[in-house]
């Protein structure tokens, strides 16, 4: 069904004018509202919200009593996350506003974005995780999983990339030596502090956090690895970069599915396959290959891209959140699959027709945008999640579109881009 609507759906060009003025009214909206906010999270992220999600994962039935009041409020009153936890700042946040503003300052030809963006540089250098060498970052919140707590400000390699990306965009404009010096520690970070757990002869998946009790087997936190050493690689002159990077990207290759998905993990037990865990992949083996042009990268892209057209997208020809669920859940679409379908398809404009027809569509976000200029968060099965949260997904949101200008706009190729 799915597959049917794409085909039938005539090629259109996003209308870039009415991107850029959605844009600027979620400009305007941010100064108004600051730079911090609730959260997907906020739910459980106090010590009786990890709690009962301990138990959930221990003894799921006694378990599913204690986490009810927060799972009815998640569906029915999201605004209740201001009786279970505070508002944060983020630096996945930040550094997703830092390449927005980046992008933006180019598009525009306006200083007054180029210097909001090193605003959350500068922001980012005072919110590194301490008690570490090099520079790196995690979530300001204790995160209770299936594994146990990762405590906060404990360094996650699925946040660290995006806070290199967020420098090289701005180094890229002003040449700052000092935004340089905090890639090459970013970069020293991965390298030094994760562990390697072996695959293969040639592969090796990586750590979540440097959690010596955190153990591999996410795929997508090797995909972020592998993209962020190759992209040192190629910014440093570094070998080493590269081979670490060569080992991750491997394991990301060879667990892919023979229908060409990836389960989340290949721990036996988180096997579902979601929407922008999927992007996620997908972008990191589209930024290596432009950046090396290895060709397994684009086989592994074109099946994966083929599984995501035909399987994440719903009858309408909108992005759905899962093709194969964990559990049960409370909401029918997701911002941060918009974001992040967005985000794959400027990568990979021009190169899968269908992949361009889904772009068209998931840029008619007018029912997401709400007067003031945020953006909903969720569609739920009875109305709307309007809270607005920086990490999920107004910022992912944000940069989406200002890199869909960026790159439209401006005319700018993406393997050049992506080799400067």
């Amino acid at each position: 069904m799915t597959t049917a609507v794409l085909e039938r759906t005539e090629t259109v060009r996003p209308d870039l004018a009415k991107v850029r003025t959605a844009v600027v009214r979620f400009v305007d909206w941010l100064d108004r509202f600051g730079e911090t906010s609730y959260d997907h999270q906020s739910f459980f992220a106090s010590d009786l919200g990890r709690a009962a999600k301990a138990l959930y994962y221990r003894r799921p039935v006694l378990g599913k009593l204690a986490v009810a009041p927060m799972i009815f409020s998640e569906a029915f009153a999201p605004s209740a996350r201001s009786l279970f936890w505070k508002p944060q700042r983020f630096p996945i946040a930040d550094a997703h506003y830092a390449m927005g503003f980046a992008m933006l300052s180019q598009v525009l030809n306006d200083e007054r974005y180029y210097r909001r963006a090193v605003h959350f540089l500068e922001v980012l250098e005072t919110t590194r995780c301490p008690g570490y060498e090099n520079y790196c970052w995690g979530y300001p919140f204790n995160w209770g999983t299936r594994r146990g707590t990762m405590w906060a400000q404990t360094p996650l390699i699925t946040t660290v990339p995006y806070v290199y990306e967020a420098f090289f965009e701005v180094h890229r404009i002003d040449r700052d030596r000092r935004w340089r010096d905090i890639m090459r520690s970013i970069a020293e970070h991965a390298v030094r502090d994760y562990h390697d757990y072996p695959a293969s002869p040639t592969a090796s998946s990586c750590s979540y956090n440097p959690d010596p009790e955190e153990h591999g087997g996410v795929i997508n936190a090797s995909a972020y690895r592998g993209f962020l050493l190759t992209r040192a690689a190629v910014d440093f002159g570094e070998p080493r970069y590269q081979e670490i990077a060569g080992r991750n990207l491997n394991f990301v290759l060879e667990s892919q599915n023979p229908d060409g998905s990836w389960y989340y993990s290949v721990d036996g037990e988180r096997d579902f396959v979601d929407h922008f865990h999927t992007c996620f992949v997908l972008k990191a083996l589209a930024k290596v290959e432009a950046l090396t042009g290895d060709r397994a990268c684009t086989a592994a892209i074109e099946r994966g891209v083929e599984y995501y057209v035909g399987n994440l997208f719903d009858e309408r020809g909108l992005p759905k959140p899962f093709s194969r669920r964990p559990r049960l859940t409370v909401y029918r679409r997701e911002l941060y699959d918009y974001a992040e379908c967005i985000n794959l398809a400027v990568l990979l404009q021009g190169r899968f027709p269908a992949l361009d027809r889904i772009l068209a569509l998931a840029v008619d976000f007018s029912a997401w945008q709400k007067a003031d200029g945020s953006f909903r968060s969720r569609q739920l099965l009875l109305g709307w999640d309007n809270v607005p949260m920086h990490r999920w997904a107004q910022s992912q949101f944000f940069r989406s579109l200002s890199f869909l200008l960026y790159r439209n706009s401006l005319g700018i190729d993406r393997d050049s881009e992506e080799r400067q």
